[in-house]
């Protein structure tokens, strides 16, 4: 009672029905609605739905295919003009249902639809199509209730699927459909599992439900636990905010001040810094929620692709959601994508969820900020000066910054919009000064201060694509390998060598080992920095892996292989696939849990695992199958050339203004192969190379992550250099290319040797590829 109490109505009027989630209550609906299939005697029935709408109500169309039920998709501007004359009696008549679905918030742009649309179809004065029948109204308001509140007593939605989790934060596999007792003994029943049967036969086709609508269709054992914790939930929520119509005013006006600073800032030559999709101007809290949906611009008005903007905001400690948020509807609409773009975006290679944020310099997405109860000023004021510390030197933000501080001054916020303070009580929002949000400290001095005049900063740009797209190879001088680096354990620090055996998964031993914590999760240097501080190497004529680092006292690995203690690990971002391992035993795992100063373990690779083929395009090689990867994310061998290190050497020198050593960039790009090539970047050009007998195939640029902003001598971090990265290369943080090789089939070993030539063969098309998988694309 204390659910239908917080949504302002009874036991009399709605009956929960509790599932796995939001997900599974549609389902549930789509599964057990009455419809009318096509081809009966009576008129059948329609399911519409708004084309912003989840994914997860676009994909009960699936269902009611099913059924034989046509779906309707119905766009906000029709549902807008449908309102209509009064239908002749024999229409009026018609008992047929027909269900409209539509979100009471956005998730794409946060705009509220109304709720009166919920009375206006089902009493005929507004129709999604023209066809006889009663409607029915579907209400997602999943992520409305998160931060507004919803009166079930004032506005009666047959179906309101809800997700707990949305609201405070907890149980995330508990979710509710709220039905209207209306038309709760309408709905049918195909399945029956335990707890849901009054009476049934095994021998006979013989079931009878019972008799609440709860218990009928709540198969199985509810997550009783869960569910007993959502009285906290609400009672600690309506404690610590005062309850939901606060929740909606803070919420508001954090948006509302930050979505106007942000539409206000430009770069020198006038252009703005982001393009805000949204369907209203932010003035009203009951016509938009608080959810800011952009794409960040350059100073020539291209979009810089969203995972860009995502690599940025973690140095901040800032998470942003990017792509199109489970809502294709939205973001063809908002960014101007065909039906005919989406499908030649999968066949480029790019699905939802996954990195790929320009197809043809056009997004495949965007990005989106979210505020909660939970949020506060401060957090806006974080997020704003990311944007503008990554995006404008420090004179661009003195005047558009200014003038819009003169707005929100001047347009006087109301007062019914206000933040919290410790003690849960609510207070306007306070006047920000320039100053405030500019130049607080000498710290933020310097991050506002990080990008370069746009002159220079063209410059740079200029210089680089000069020499980034080379037609032909320039000048006669050899290309040389130079260094030679393996990482036997994952994340661990480098070991150089001037030869070494190539094998199956690349360098021999490259990335065999990784560190896991206690729950098998791979360890890398994002989590654990120290990780760089440990300092393998192999002898081969003593088969012995040796590690040490400051402090310890050296310990060794055997290089043959013990598996005696068999493991397997999940997929996660390591290399998402599951790889067959084996435990390295005690004395190393208490090593490292004393070095790095928690429970972890180190685990090898089996050898008698199948092969993990490569994500990326291996076209041109004999044979992809006989290809395998060690504990790598990517490919089996990175590449770097030190001309393109003394490039970017020299811009992050002057934007540290102190001297950086060469060595110290290599070390950060944690390359296989270094290679000194006559022109910066030129080796993004390069279709395959040829290594003394060996040969690799490229398969595409390594896009950076914050690894490289970790010292790989000291473990500290330096966000400047993936900001660096970014600034100088455009519009990506791309740097070093990804190598395959095909192995030869000869009786002697393969060996990569320092000082070896190296023959590059161009691409036939200068078009380099982007990425095909979701994971952030570094060497770890």
């Amino acid at each position: 009672f204390r659910i239908l109490q917080h949504f302002h109505t009874t036991a009399e009027d709605y009956t929960i029905i509790f599932t796995s989630g939001c997900t599974a209550a549609l389902k549930l609906v789509a599964e057990a609605f009455p419809w009318i299939p096509e081809g009966t005697k009576q008129p059948s029935s329609r399911f519409c739905y708004l084309t912003d709408s989840h994914t997860s109500v676009v994909g009960m169309r699936g269902i009611t295919a099913s059924m034989n039920v046509l779906s309707v998709p119905i766009k906000p501007k029709e549902i807008l003009l449908s309102e209509k004359k009064r239908l002749p009696a024999e229409e009026r008549n018609c008992t047929t249902p027909h269900l409209f679905c539509y979100p009471a918030q956005s998730n794409f742009s946060g705009t509220k639809y109304p709720l009166s649309w919920i009375q206006d179809i089902k009493s005929g004065k507004l129709r999604p199509i023209e066809i006889p029948g009663k409607w029915f109204v579907l209400l997602d308001a999943a992520l409305y209730v998160s931060s507004s509140p919803l009166d079930l007593g004032v506005h009666q939605a047959d179906f309101i699927p809800i997700s707990f989790y949305k609201i405070f934060g907890f149980p995330t596999g508990l979710g509710a459909l709220l039905v209207n007792n209306r038309i709760a003994p309408l709905l049918r029943k195909t399945y029956f599992g335990g707890g849901t049967a009054a009476a049934y036969l095994a021998g006979e086709d013989f079931y009878f439900p019972r008799k609440s609508i709860a218990e009928r269709f709540e198969d199985g054992t509810v997550s009783f636990l869960d569910i007993i914790a959502l009285k906290h939930g609400f009672d600690i929520l309506e404690k610590l905010t005062g309850g939901m119509e606060k929740i909606k005013q803070h919420t508001f006006t954090l948006a509302h001040y930050t979505y106007a600073v942000l539409s206000t800032l430009k770069y020198a030559n006038g252009a703005p810094v982001v393009r805000i999709y949204s369907d209203t101007d932010f003035s009203n809290p009951d016509d938009q929620g608080p959810v800011i949906n952009f794409n960040v611009l350059d100073e020539n008005g291209e979009v810089i692709g969203f995972s860009e903007v995502d690599k940025m905001a973690s140095l901040y400690n800032i998470h942003v959601r990017t792509g199109c948020f489970c809502n294709t509807g939205a973001c063809q609409m908002h960014l101007g994508i065909s039906n005919e773009d989406i499908q030649r975006n999968l066949q480029a290679g790019h699905v939802c969820g996954d990195d790929i944020d320009l197809v043809d310099g056009r997004p495949t997405g965007s990005v989106r900020i979210s505020f909660g109860y939970m949020s506060s000023f401060e957090d806006a004021q974080t997020f704003l000066k990311f944007i503008m510390s990554t995006r404008l030197s420090k004179l661009d933000t003195e005047v558009p910054f200014q003038s819009c501080v003169t707005k929100l001054m001047t347009e006087s916020v109301p007062d019914d919009h206000p933040l919290f303070n410790d003690a849960g009580k609510l207070f306007p929002i306070p006047q920000v000064l320039n100053r405030e949000l500019g130049n607080n400290s000498s710290a933020a001095k310097t991050t506002l201060n990080w990008q370069p005049l746009e002159a220079e900063a063209e410059s740079i740009r200029a210089a680089v694509s000069e020499t980034a797209v080379p037609t032909s190879r320039r000048g006669d001088k050899p290309i040389t390998v130079t260094n030679i680096y393996l990482y036997p354990i994952k994340s661990c620090s480098a070991f150089e060598v001037t030869e070494w055996p190539v094998g199956s998964q690349g360098l021999l031993y490259d990335r065999n080992w990784m560190v896991v914590n206690q729950n098998g999760v791979c360890m890398t240097q994002k989590q654990e920095p120290r990780l760089c501080l440990v300092n393998p190497s192999i002898d081969l004529k003593q088969k012995v892996m040796v590690v040490q680092a400051e402090g310890m006292d050296p310990i060794s690995v055997s290089l043959e292989e013990n598996t005696g203690k068999e493991a397997v690990i999940c997929e996660s971002k390591v290399c998402s696939h599951r790889v067959k391992t084996y435990d390295c035993g005690e004395r190393i795992a208490d090593w490292f849990s004393l070095f790095l100063g928690r429970p972890c373990r180190l685990i090898r690779q089996s050898s008698d695992t199948k092969n993990r083929l490569p994500q990326k395009n291996t076209k041109g090689l004999a044979s992809a199958a006989n290809i395998s990867l060690s504990l790598v994310n990517e490919a089996q061998y990175l590449l770097i050339n030190v001309a393109s290190i003394l490039q970017l050497k020299e811009y992050i020198s002057a934007r540290l203004e102190e001297p950086l050593e060469i060595e110290e960039l290599i070390r950060r790009f944690r390359a296989n192969i270094v290679i000194s090539a006559p022109e910066s970047f030129e080796e993004e050009e390069w279709a395959e190379i040829s290594i003394g007998a060996l040969r690799f195939q490229v398969v595409g640029p390594c896009s950076r992550c914050q690894i490289i902003c970790i010292d790989q001598q000291s473990g500290e971090r330096n966000k400047e250099f993936l900001q660096s990265l970014s600034a100088a290369r455009g519009r990506k943080t791309n740097f070093g290319i990804y190598l395959m090789n095909q192995p030869l089939r000869s009786s002697f070993p393969d060996i990569l040797s320092v000082g070896s030539q190296v023959l590059p063969v161009l691409k036939e098309n200068t078009e380099i590829q982007p990425p095909t998988s979701s994971e952030e694309k570094c060497s770890g």
